[in-house]
């Protein structure tokens, strides 16, 4: 299943969203143009789990600051577009709900929790870690919570041929987040030398899922 667009309206054009996926793209041009290669920027800026749980300094800037920049990072052009999908999809809403400032501050906070969940399930990975998989993981922790009704337009492949459908956002995310525990639970112990970091995405989308309620602003009363 990939989902393509929803059918939940936004009410104010998401600044934030549209202005954290356009800094994401200029990033991953820079990436792909260096003269250096994509793979040394990757391990001068990717969030090392072993330096982030040592603070251990092989980079050019330090270990908590790596965590930062490894969330507008990207390994590849389906990786980049597969992530600002998602945003695009499931952002606008929550920055919405919060409001552009908020909505900015949790999505970093989603990333940093996110980054910290992998290093202390891999604390001995010298493999950097890049993306913006797990705050985004935060937002549609966020999203199956606050609007698991809403409709989601969704690409459908059987066999040959493909079809859309409308799936509930609830069923939509919550088989994402089955695949994202699923594969984190096979993955551990293993030594891995690249791949997903699933432990980010569950990271992420479990802080999103608890503590999207404390980030929403109060309504002050008004009296007639």
């Amino acid at each position: 299943m990939i989902p393509y667009k929803d059918d939940n309206p936004s009410y104010a054009f998401p600044v934030v969203t549209v202005c954290i996926i356009v800094l994401n793209v200029i990033v991953f041009f820079f990436e792909i143009t260096a003269q250096s290669g994509m793979r040394e920027i990757t391990y001068a800026y990717g969030a090392i789990p072993y330096n982030l749980m040592t603070l251990h300094k092989t980079q050019p800037i330090s270990p908590v600051m790596t965590v930062f920049s490894s969330m507008f990072m990207h390994g590849g052009f389906l990786h980049i577009a597969g992530n600002m999908l998602y945003l695009w999809i499931f952002g606008d809403n929550i920055e919405d709900k919060l409001g552009h400032v908020r909505f900015a501050l949790f999505y970093l906070f989603c990333g940093i929790f996110a980054a910290y969940s992998y290093a202390i399930t891999s604390p001995g990975s010298t493999t950097p870690m890049i993306g913006a998989s797990g705050a985004i993981s935060g937002i549609l922790g966020a999203y199956v919570l606050l609007f698991p009704r809403a409709s989601v337009h969704t690409l459908v492949f059987l066999g040959f041929f493909i079809t859309t459908v409308r799936i509930p956002a609830l069923i939509v995310i919550g088989f994402w987040a089955i695949i994202q525990f699923g594969s984190g639970l096979i993955s551990t112990g293993l030594h891995e030398r690249g791949g997903v970091a699933w432990f980010a995405h569950v990271g992420g989308f479990v802080i999103g899922l608890l503590t999207i309620k404390l980030w929403i602003p109060r309504r002050t009363k008004r009296w007639l």
